[in-house]
């Protein structure tokens, strides 16, 4: 066989010898190089330098084409948001906390010792009612499901709901009423008076688990608006002493039965040394017979002052406040809250002190009776105030009402002069006692700036007026025992809360005389005194309204107090929550928690449903 033998592979060393003998033809070189550029050229000019003229005479058509791209995708653009706007729609959104802050104090939780507007605010968060006014001030059923009267009007049968639980999951029943009125009833309890005065003559008792009996001595027309009282647990409160039962742990950590169940109270310093801050955290109640809250949470943050809450309302510590300050309000950056007023079924009087040794003089009243400009007094007093002339609120009573007699400086002066007291300087005197005043009234700006007209108006007519001023969240001062029981004062600037009806018995009956009543005025006249007596019995209407006006023609001809205005309640809230409607009309400041359960603390954007 034949071998084939390898082919030996030249080294590195004669291959490099054999590269250093090879030769160029330099003009061979240099003309491929010329065909190579000449062949670039070409290309160049076919494939780019051609084109770019061709893109030049054709960049107006695709400007044209780009400006239709754009316009196409800006109508997407505007056929989308249009379509998410009318398919979409702003909506209160469940669920968060609301902040609420008002002012004043927060000594008790227990309702049967409201004394503030605070501790008022919490009784009807956490408490039912038989009764309770809805957002245009009228009666509808909260606990109660019925309530039915006799013809002569002295037994009223109310019926209760069966699902109404209290918040430790015991059943509200007809026992806890019965419970509750003897409670208030009962002296030792010392039950804030306001509230006893209504049930001492009442009986009750449970005809059976859900049906409760109110018998009354004598027929008492007003009397449905008396079933508002808050309702108390028995099994909790019964085995406390009642002289005890203000300072007992209820009062601090309580049970109800209303929206909101009591989680924690908790006690703050203001800055500055200013007060004591109190907050009272809440959780919605899952039972709650009139549906579940639509807020997890409720704050209500009382302040030591007005001063405090408008600095809460500045620095967004709060989602709403109430009733803050006219003087706080104007200096109120508020651009993320709206602004919401209501009228409240309370009253502002000028009361004239009807045994003080001036304004007993008829003429002396009278005098002051006329001498004001009312209307300038509202004005200084606040924006928008509705005018009150009669003792009861405009529109209670219908039928023919007397006039209130009009503003007349000349003719003040004509009583006063008639009466003996002449000008002698700058003020009027006589047998040698200057004609001077002591009007009274608690530090609010809006009352400070109503006494200080009252006082510059009566000086025209030669009315001297000195003005104190009582601070009422200073501990130390107890404007009840000081001024009112006493009647210590020549003219009070007060408020009356007046309520739904127009039985004003308490403030201007003589039976209401003395340290414990709230005849203020001292006021006694035997007409009065029977007309009033006989509207409260009275169950036709016509003849009820017939002896109301019979009593505001004595009460205007006698002169106790001179109708000022009616309050009107001020609800800061940030623009994205929502709470009460903006037509709503109360009998008191709480009632705005009427309709709490559909409160809520912001807003989102949600999709329309078919």
């Amino acid at each position: 066989m034949q071998q084939i033998e390898p082919t030996e592979e030249p080294n590195q060393a004669s291959r490099w010898k054999k590269f250093q003998r090879l030769s160029v033809d330099r003009k061979d070189f240099e003309r491929r190089l010329r065909k190579a550029e000449s062949a670039s050229q070409r290309h160049a000019h076919r494939f780019i330098l051609k084109r770019l003229s061709n893109l030049r005479e054709s960049r107006a058509e695709i400007a044209r084409w780009l400006a239709i791209a754009v316009v196409i995708i800006i109508g997407i653009g505007v056929q989308f948001f249009l379509f998410s706007k009318s398919s979409s729609v702003e909506a209160a959104q469940a669920g968060g906390t609301y902040v609420e802050g008002v002012s004043g104090k927060l000594d008790t939780l227990n309702p049967l010792y409201v004394s503030s507007g605070a501790e008022a605010a919490i009784s009807k968060l956490l408490f039912s009612s038989l009764l309770k006014y809805d957002t245009s001030g009228h009666l509808q059923s909260d606990v109660a499901t019925s309530v039915k009267t006799d013809e002569k009007g002295l037994n009223y049968t109310v019926a209760l709901r069966q699902d109404v639980y209290w918040h430790d999951g015991v059943k509200l029943k007809a026992e806890d009423v019965v419970f509750t009125i003897d409670t208030i009833k009962n002296a030792s309890a010392r039950v804030r008076s306001s509230l006893r005065v209504n049930w001492l003559d009442i009986t009750v008792k449970a005809q059976d688990d859900y049906t409760v009996i109110f018998t009354l001595p004598v027929g008492y027309s007003a009397f449905v608006h008396a079933l508002t009282f808050p309702i108390v647990p028995k099994h909790t409160l019964a085995q406390i002493q009642s002289g005890a039962l203000q300072e007992s742990a209820f009062s601090r950590s309580p049970i109800g039965s209303g929206p909101f169940i009591f989680k924690l109270l908790q006690t703050t310093d203001a800055p500055g040394g200013t007060g004591t801050n109190k907050t009272v955290h809440l959780i919605a109640n899952d039972r709650y017979y009139d549906g579940k809250p639509k807020l997890e949470r409720f704050e209500l943050n009382a302040y030591a002052n007005p001063t405090n809450l408008a600095n809460a309302v500045k620095t967004h510590e709060v989602t709403a406040a109430v009733d803050v300050s006219q003087n706080a309000f104007t200096d109120l950056n508020v651009g993320d809250y709206k602004v919401q007023r209501y009228r409240l079924d309370n009253a502002v009087y000028l009361i004239q002190n009807m045994t003080a040794n001036i304004t007993k003089e008829t003429a002396v009243r009278k005098a002051v009776q006329v001498g004001l400009d009312r209307q300038k007094i509202r004005d200084q007093a606040g924006k928008n105030l509705p005018s009150i002339d009669l003792p009861f609120i405009t529109g209670q009573v219908a039928g023919e009402l007397p006039a209130a007699p009009t503003y007349d400086s000349a003719k003040a002066k004509a009583y006063l002069e008639e009466a003996g007291w002449k000008i002698d300087g700058e003020f009027r005197k006589k047998d040698g006692v200057e004609l001077a005043l002591r009007l009274l009234t608690t530090k609010t700006d809006q009352f400070e700036k109503a006494a200080n007209e009252i006082a510059r108006q009566l000086k025209t007519v030669g009315i001297r007026v000195d003005i104190e001023v009582v601070d009422t969240t200073n501990p130390a001062v107890n404007f009840i025992t000081r001024v009112l029981q006493p009647r210590d004062f020549d003219l009070l600037l007060y408020e009356l809360p007046i309520g739904a009806d127009p039985d004003v018995y308490a403030y201007w009956h003589s039976s209401q005389l003395g340290f414990a009543g709230y005849n203020f005025a001292n006021y006694s006249n035997g007409l009065s005194d029977a007309a009033l007596a006989s509207a409260r019995s009275q169950v036709d209407a016509g003849l009820r309204d017939s002896k109301y006006i019979a009593f505001a023609k004595q009460w205007l001809s006698d002169a106790p107090a001179v109708g000022l205005y009616q309050q009107v309640g001020t609800y800061i809230i940030n623009e994205n929550a929502s709470a009460m409607p903006v037509d709503a009309q109360f009998v008191i400041n709480a009632d705005r928690y009427t309709d709490v359960t559909s409160w809520t603390s912001g807003r989102r954007s949600v999709y329309k449903t078919p």
